[in-house]
């Protein structure tokens, strides 16, 4: 009777995608390896490809662009076939690859319209040949399983030197490795036709055994429900058959399914929530779906799907992606020759599209890891947190953004209910600190004492800064500059992405000879399709900066180590230049970034992969300086503001310090950010502290500040902002000590106050892009309207605009210049002195100028406004009425709503009809 057993997924219908939905632009790889050749994150996919140029693997989204489209971009990950790769359960932009280099390597991939990183977080060298598997563990952060020629290794990608364990070596080549579901077991399935199955913490040989495969040809191993492995192969006859085991005994099969004879592996898929297995045969056309029962192991055959073109690989896509309001319980993508093909399996239901079927979607595993490798391998057992896939009940990570949400309306007083600062008596009207800029007079209901408050608050919000609220919005569409083709968004991750001044913003695009155009930010609008007249710059553009006191030289690093110096006519240009001012050249390898000083004109500085720092005089056109100490590649230079030292931040994990006129060695060295994906510096609070922005250990992007006078002595303090692949370009305004931060493909940009003691940081509202924007440059402090309160305008650059950002204090008493928020600032668009004169030992400083316009009074000389107390009038409190008296009120109320009493009612005027008519 249990082939009439209920089941919930029996009618379960896979429905192919239109072809529109179809990832286009692929080229399937080779087919002659171990793994799926495809494999999906909730954000990303990657596949096997033989695009030319050794170990490719193709890379796309789960959802198409903003734009409808499907973008597919390459990476080349390794000198040899790709044969295996795997995403981390745990991180939706990690993934592993292995290769016949003997390689494994770990990447973190960003959005395919962007350029991916070209050198792996960690290269695993384990010497044991060929890497044929790799595979994550389900329950543990960092923890590897790889698969050598007949070698099973572990490895915690946080010890790179050895691996964890080498398991007992296989007498022939590995073909399959799969991870029970809680992580304790591994098994592996392999050509000498054996079955293992290891407990790699007890001990490193096999704990179960069996000759389970009648066939040396490709096979597969699963874990399904509970203890049941799954196996693909062939039997004696070349027939592809499909067995279930039990882990705990494998001596025999419990249930055993034939499916036809042909060449092609079977690679299964099983989703643990359902019991659905997903069989799809290489290079078949058929995609079988069948349920796993486990009350008495059989397998249930639910539906036959027939492809429109044969299969090179298929993967699931995580649980979270799926349109659960539509019964979608598991969706697949196909990987055939040109595109990838998804197929939904759904379970036709009432209501489907309006409301959630619980018992279709139990909890499932989560995306935080339950432990650390070294937890797991000292014997913890812990298992991955499940969460709810009911869209109401989805856990919501709370964002640094609702965080401020959150204490924005604590501050305002709007979450008066659930605020801890809440009493009866305050909730009906919340009070307001004195110093509240709202302009609303305070209530009249008890609150707080003062101490309390305070305590309250400053617990809750931290300390208090006037640019908590700072708010960020795009201005309007009549500023931008439109229609931009060809822009380069590839630019190398030391680059900027463009550049900006008063007058001109300078753009790299992406044609042949590193050409850059130029822009007038006076002339916004849509740029004409064709003859645009640009720099040609004859290389490939490194790095690219305005001189600070010439709105019209532009200094450009090229790849062949050169620098020139480009002139651009007044008025913008009219044609295309082929001839720099002047050319640069002591480097003798690329360059990667250069700046120019703050203070004394004509002097520029460049770092390169020759490990060197150079200083130019732009007046001579001669090097000057050559700075050495640097072991490894210089992420970033920044002159302090008195433009006396330059400070480096390397490769190498060390931030240095440079006195250039005294010494080519650094002056001071400490240690800097542990990651080794990139950072950048800027000098903050008045030049006594160095802000660093990189990456930790762990990858994640932190910030990091140190002491200038104490700079051995590591970071005073740092804070941990996300994870993400780009590196957080720095803005400083040493006016208001804000640091505005983003990276190049970012959507948010972070904002903190920096303060010379603790906290240190203090965060204040992020603002939020409307897409992903590929570089965010500052223009100078004049650029600011005091009038709406701007306190930075910056330029956003997208994939064929520039638009002005700004950034605004929110004010009350605008008509008031705010001079709390604007100190006189320096005349930076001004040299303090000549280059010469810096160089022969002079030093200098900027003048200073008032931004407050003549027609403004300054906000601290504004008239003070006496609070105005609302109030009812005393005989509203004073006088006494009797019962009879508020009864009287009352009825005279009602009556007077209903009307006279003595009036007839209106049916009493109506005729009505003859007795004698009711007899008919």
């Amino acid at each position: 009777m249990n082939r009439f057993r209920t089941s919930k997924f029996k009618n379960t219908t896979p429905k192919i995608a239109k072809t529109e939905e179809w990832i286009g632009n692929v080229h399937g790889g080779s087919i002659f390896s171990q793994g799926n050749h495809i494999k999906a994150s909730s954000k990303l996919v990657v596949f096997s490809t033989d695009q030319a140029g050794g170990g490719m693997l193709g890379l796309s989204s789960v959802k198409p662009g903003t734009d409808g489209q499907w973008r597919v971009t390459h990476i080349s990950c390794h000198s040899e076939l790709v044969c295996d790769m795997d995403f981390s359960p745990f991180d939706e932009c990690l993934l592993v690859t292995c290769s016949g280099d003997e390689t494994a390597k770990l990447w973190c991939l960003c959005d395919p319209e962007l350029e991916q990183p070209s050198e792996p977080e960690l290269t695993l060298h384990p010497g044991q040949g060929k890497l044929e598997l790799v595979l994550f563990h389900p329950t543990s952060s960092g923890l590897l399983a790889l698969g050598a020629t007949n070698s099973l290794l572990l490895w915690d990608t946080s010890r790179q030197d050895a691996p964890l364990a080498v398991l007992e070596n296989h007498s022939d080549q590995l073909q399959s490795l799969s991870w029970k579901q809680d992580g304790s077991l591994l098994a592996s399935s392999c050509k000498d036709k054996m079955l293992r199955v290891f407990d790699p913490r007890a001990q490193l040989t096999a704990v179960q055994s069996t000759k389970g495969l009648q066939n040396n040809k490709d096979s597969r191993i699963l874990w399904t429900k509970e203890d049941l492995l799954l196996t693909t192969g062939f039997d004696m006859m070349r027939s592809r058959e499909v067995r279930l085991w039990d882990s705990r005994k494998l001596t025999s099969s419990i249930s055993s399914l034939s499916l036809g004879t042909s060449k092609g592996t079977v690679m299964p898929l099983f989703d643990d929530d359902t019991g659905l297995l997903i069989l799809a045969g290489m290079a078949d056309t058929v995609i079988d779906c069948f349920e796993v029962s486990t009350s008495e192991p059989v397998l249930t055959q639910v539906s036959h799907c027939l492809t429109e073109a044969s299969t090179r690989g298929v993967c699931m896509v995580p649980k979270f992606e799926l349109d659960v309001m539509s019964c979608e319980v598991m969706r697949i993508l196909q990987l055939t020759d040109n595109h990838i093909v998804p197929i939904s399996y759904q379970v036709p239901r009432k209501n489907s599209g309006n409301d959630f079927h619980a018992d279709l979607y139990p909890d499932t595993v989560g995306t935080t890891a339950a432990m650390s490798a070294d937890e797991w391998w000292q014997g913890g057992n812990k298992q991955v947190e499940k969460v709810s896939l009911n869209p109401e009940k989805r856990p919501k990570t709370q964002t640094t953004n609702q965080i401020t949400a959150k204490k924005e309306d604590l501050a305002r007083g709007c979450s008066t209910s659930s605020s801890p600062l809440s009493t009866p008596s305050s909730s009906a009207v919340p009070s307001r600190s004195p110093s509240s800029t709202s302009g609303l007079s305070s209530g009249f209901v008890p609150s707080p004492s003062p101490s309390q408050s305070a305590k309250a608050i400053h617990n809750l919000l931290g300390p208090s800064t006037k640019f908590r609220h700072i708010q960020g919005s795009v201005m309007h569409r009549d500023s931008h500059i439109t229609n931009i083709k060809g822009i380069n968004l590839t630019t190398p991750g030391e680059c900027d992405g463009f550049c900006v001044n008063s007058k001109l913003v300078a753009v790299p695009l992406a044609t042949s000879g590193g050409q850059i155009g130029v822009f007038e930010r006076s002339k916004p609008g849509r740029q004409p399709d064709t003859n645009v007249p640009t720099i040609q710059n004859s290389v490939n553009v490194a790095d690219l900066c305005w001189d600070p006191f010439n709105t019209h030289c532009l200094a450009v690093a090229g790849d062949d180590a050169k620098i020139r110096v480009w002139l651009v006519p007044e008025g913008g240009l009219v044609e295309t230049l082929t001839e720099p001012e002047l050319i640069l050249q002591g480097h003798t390898e690329k360059i990667y970034s250069i700046k120019f000083h703050p203070l004394a004109s004509g002097l520029l500085v460049s770092s390169s992969y020759d490990l060197t720092v150079r200083l130019w005089n732009l007046e001579s056109g001669e090097e000057v300086k050559v700075l050495s100490g640097h072991e490894d590649q210089v992420f970033g230079m920044a002159w302090s503001p008195d433009g006396k030292l330059l400070a480096t931040v390397c490769k190498d994990g060390k931030v240095r310090i440079y006195d250039p006129r005294k010494s080519a060695t650094p002056v001071q060295e400490g240690p800097g950010p542990e990651g080794h994906r990139g950072a950048r510096i800027v000098w903050v609070c008045e030049g006594k502290y160095l802000l660093v922005s990189g990456f930790n250990s762990q990858s994640q992007r932190g910030l990091y500040l140190y002491s200038v006078g104490s700079l051995s002595s590591g970071a005073v303090s740092n804070v941990n902002v996300d994870v993400a692949p780009s590196i957080l370009i720095p803005f400083y305004d040493p006016d208001t000590s804000l640091a505005i931060l983003t990276g190049k493909g970012d959507t948010r940009v972070h904002i903190y106050e920096l303060v010379p003691e603790s906290p240190y940081f203090i965060e204040c509202s992020n603002f939020n892009t409307p897409e992903p924007h590929k570089g965010l440059t500052f223009l100078p402090k004049t650029a600011c309207n005091v009038q709406e309160v701007e306190i930075a305008v910056a330029l956003m650059l997208t994939k064929t605009t520039i638009e002005p950002v700004a950034f605004k204090v929110p004010r009350v008493k605008k008509e008031f210049f705010q001079d709390d928020v604007y100190p006189e600032t320096a005349i930076c668009w001004e040299p303090a002195l000549t280059g010469s004169a810096w160089l022969a030992g002079s030093n200098g400083q900027h003048k200073r100028m008032s931004l407050k316009p003549k027609d403004m009074t300054p906000v601290s000389e504004a008239p003070k406004e006496a609070p105005v107390r609302k109030y009812m009038p005393s005989s509203y409190y004073l006088e006494e009425k009797t019962d009879e008296q508020k009864k009287e009120e009352l009825l005279s109320a009602m009556v007077a709503k209903l009307g006279n009493l003595d009036d007839p009612l209106p049916q009493e005027a109506f005729e009505g009809v003859d007795d004698d008519e009711w007899d008919d």
